[in-house]
């Protein structure tokens, strides 16, 4: 079974049988890293992000004995190591009370700023209109429906690069076309 096992998994279940430290070493150089940058997307600072790696990696040590290949793989059984933990800080966090809440400004717009996006609109509209076909159908793929390069790639039976080549120079237009557009 342990040939069919990912490198991570045999450290794993090296420090499991044989609480190896190399193999430890090992699994920390590898997911710390990886494990920090995912908590730092999740929101965490740099400081909250490294003690939960460390946690983390310190649990991976101390639960070794816990680790089955045939339930999880390495990476799977650690993410969900950090996982957990993740959530438990985030249940140990107080919740914001009303009071302690800062006053919003209204997010209504007043009659001025809905008269400059108009305006504005109707500028980015003109200038989509001056562009070639091709490049204005491509932007409005990508920006307006929020379609990903690769699926315009495959709906057009064009080449990505041609795609993206079009979304590049149609950007370049547009922002020739609006220069005059004070913000």
């Amino acid at each position: 079974m342990t040939t069919e096992l990912s490198e991570l998994s045999r450290d794993l279940l090296a420090v499991r049988d044989q609480r190896d430290r190399a193999a430890f070493g090992r699994l920390f150089d590898h997911f710390a890293p990886r494990l920090k940058s995912v908590m730092l997307r999740g929101g965490l600072t740099d400081g909250s992000a490294e003690d939960l790696v460390q946690d983390v990696m310190l649990a991976v040590w101390h639960k070794a004995a816990q680790f089955d290949p045939h339930r999880a793989d390495a990476a799977g059984w650690i993410y969900g190591i950090a996982r957990n933990r993740r959530i438990d800080l985030a249940r140990r966090k107080p919740l914001s009370q009303p009071e302690d809440m800062p006053d919003l400004p209204s997010l209504d717009p007043d009659a001025g700023q809905v008269l400059a996006l108009q305006q504005e609109a109707n500028h980015l509209a003109a200038a989509l209109d001056r562009l070639a076909p091709e490049q204005a159908e491509a932007l409005r793929a990508a920006y307006f429906d929020d379609i990903p390069h690769r699926r315009i790639s495959e709906m057009t039976g064009l080449p990505l690069g041609t795609i993206k080549s079009r979304i590049r120079l149609g950007l370049e237009r547009l922002r020739h076309e609006l220069r005059s557009i004070s913000p």
